[in-house]
């Protein structure tokens, strides 16, 4: 019976529209992607394999609560190993990386493609000349709030996508 509340109250929680908290924040955030201005955002000298690779970014915009971002990163060559904190979408705009996911698998990514990287990992990217891309971050969520969702799902059945 515990657990059957439990579900019920998370299902009703994510059923619900929150309420909105933050009069001032926009309803739409939009920018030309080329149009943002990137700072520095240096890799950790830890990370660096090989040359000497300078990133930058740019925040685009964040959630209200916080557990997801869109940003522009770009970066000059090199090689390094970068750890994926958050889910992590990427859009290359520009140029490419060879990227070594933790398995093993290669892929090399150019304009145009997209690719997923799961939270809590390492992947080692090799920038010939210079990458540019959007990511979009979704912080992930708790295991016991996962565990939530993926019941939440399973009882909707397959007939309902996020999509």
């Amino acid at each position: 019976m515990p657990i059957r509340l439990i579900i019920g109250l998370a299902g009703l929680a994510m059923a619900v529209p929150r309420l909105k908290r933050g009069a001032d924040a926009p309803s739409l955030v939009a920018a030309h992607g080329y149009g943002v201005e990137l700072q520095p955002a240096p890799i950790n000298p830890d990370w660096v394999i090989e040359g000497d690779p300078q990133a930058r970014l740019a925040n685009h915009s964040q959630s209200e609560d916080e557990a997801s971002s869109t940003a522009v990163w770009d970066c000059t060559a090199g090689a390094f190993r970068w750890y994926f904190g958050w889910d992590e979408t990427v859009v290359i705009q520009e140029g490419e990386v060879h990227v070594t996911a933790e398995d093993g698998s290669e892929r090399i990514l150019r304009a145009g493609d997209i690719a997923y990287f799961k939270g809590g990992t390492w992947a080692t990217w090799r920038v010939e000349t210079y990458v540019r891309k959007i990511a979009f971050l979704r912080k992930p969520f708790p295991e016991p709030l996962a565990t939530l969702y993926r019941l939440r799902n399973a009882m909707r059945g397959a007939s309902r996508s996020g999509l």
